[in-house]
């Protein structure tokens, strides 16, 4: 059995928290592939190395000097080196890697060294082979991993090195240079390593104890979700909760790997846990059928009304090709017989909105127009809701005793969420009402 853990830049931020990681890996002897990222902060006011990185290619680019800026990256990796108790020439490494930055290195190549520097020292702080990721990770040159080759590739190092570290965030073009995934791209990596050797479970660790019910800056002490569908997860992302990004899971999703959600500071936790499907939910998930609340605010509604609209058969194709015109993705598209709306971030259409609307006139002339700005969208998700009577009813039950005003309701075909749109005003209130009422 194979465990493929990842661990995150708050996970390794200094060397004290690199010794709690080791703890975790040596603790369950199937983690066999570590993935790191580079050193995050270790407080409010401190800078990732990533950034610094970043700061430093654009310093090397305008030749301004960045020789701070460099000591306080070496700072970094040299009291891990000493905490840990290391004697692998730290010193060495990061002389080659600052050589190595020149006004000819990539972006790609310079930001990817944080990710290299930190999987050299914990490979030794483990005792595990440090394997580079332009050794296994490959991209085409546009930019996309050629999964057939990197998953043979990172099977066939395995074979004689069952016992690997792995930078995430890069991998080598077919030139061999270096190419990075946006940020956050050492999640993708951890899960590309679990997908390439069918691992028993992906462990994705940070500094929360799994996948939370609701935002923490808006209802006090949420909940954490203990076990969540792939379904759910993209859900709630896509609905603006801070959790894991469609491309991180699509790796161990299509091969039905488990994904857990796992605390560096309190891993007795037992964080989140998520896969395809719970076919045995257990009694305390049947009781509590929904499971998390998130949203986003600053939304415009445009609703075109038109008399006999549905004898027009091309009459919702053609305001569609407009706000393609403009460029603008419409979110949801709520109707009755005689009308539908637009649901638009608002964002999107501050330079265009009159340009649209005037188009919309004389290319499809509807009956009306009007327009809502300040809208916040909530999304209810749930993969039990389906199978539990009432749930809309208490839903817009709770919401009206508050006095909250919807202007917007919607409800996808796999009925796992519930969309309602509230003015921006009533945006926190709504998710505070909404949770209470279903925990």
């Amino acid at each position: 059995m194979i465990k493929v853990v990842k661990f995150g830049g708050s996970s390794l931020s200094c060397g004290e928290n690199f010794l709690k990681v080791k703890d975790i890996v040596q603790a369950d002897p199937a983690r066999c592939i570590v993935v790191v990222s580079a050193p995050g902060k270790r407080r409010s006011d401190d800078n990732k190395v990533t950034d610094l990185l970043y700061t430093c290619h654009a310093h090397i680019r305008y030749k301004v000097p960045y020789d701070d800026i460099w000591e306080n990256i070496a700072s970094r990796y040299r009291e891990i080196a000493s905490t840990c108790g290391l004697r692998q020439d730290i010193h060495a490494e990061l002389s080659a890697v600052r050589e190595s930055m020149t006004r000819q290195s990539t972006v790609d190549y310079i930001v990817s060294r944080g990710e290299f520097l930190n999987a050299k020292l914990m490979a030794e702080c483990l005792g595990y082979e440090f394997v580079d990721a332009t050794r296994w990770l490959f991209f085409d040159f546009n930019g996309r991993v050629d999964y057939e080759k990197s998953y043979a590739t990172l099977a066939q190092i395995l074979e004689s090195s069952p016992r690997v570290v792995l930078p995430g965030f890069y991998g080598a073009l077919p030139d061999g240079n270096v190419h990075v995934f946006s940020r956050g791209g050492s999640d993708v990596t951890g899960a590309l390593a679990a997908a390439a050797v069918n691992a028993e479970s992906y462990e994705n660790w940070t500094d929360v104890s799994g996948i939370l019910m609701a935002d923490p800056r808006i209802v006090e002490n949420p909940r954490p979700i203990e076990r969540i569908t792939f379904s759910e997860l993209r859900e709630l992302s896509y609905m603006g909760a801070e959790v894991l990004h469609e491309e991180t899971v699509f790796p161990v999703r299509q091969k039905n790997i488990p994904l857990y959600i796992k605390n560096t500071n309190d891993p007795a936790a037992k964080g989140t846990l998520i896969m395809e499907d719970f076919p045995d939910e257990n009694d305390e998930e049947g009781k509590r059928f929904i499971t998390g609340i998130t949203g986003k605010k600053h939304y415009t509604i445009i609703t075109l009304s038109k008399n006999r609209m549905t004898d027009d058969i091309s009459f919702v194709r053609r305001v569609l090709q407009l706000t393609e015109k403009y460029h603008l993705t419409v979110e949801h598209i709520p109707s009755s017989v005689d009308s539908f709306s637009l649901v638009i971030a608002s964002s999107s259409l501050e330079h265009c909105l009159h340009s649209l609307i005037s188009d919309i006139r004389q290319e499809c002339t509807p009956d009306s127009i009007k327009v809502c700005d300040g809208v916040s969208l909530i999304a209810v998700v749930g993969r039990r809701m389906a199978a539990n009577a009432g749930v809309s009813g208490k839903i817009f039950e709770t919401i009206g005793r508050m006095g909250i005003n919807i202007r917007m309701i919607e409800q996808g075909s796999d009925e796992i969420n519930i969309i309602i749109g509230v003015m921006d005003s009533d945006f926190a209130r709504t998710i505070r009402t909404l949770y209470s009422s279903f925990t």
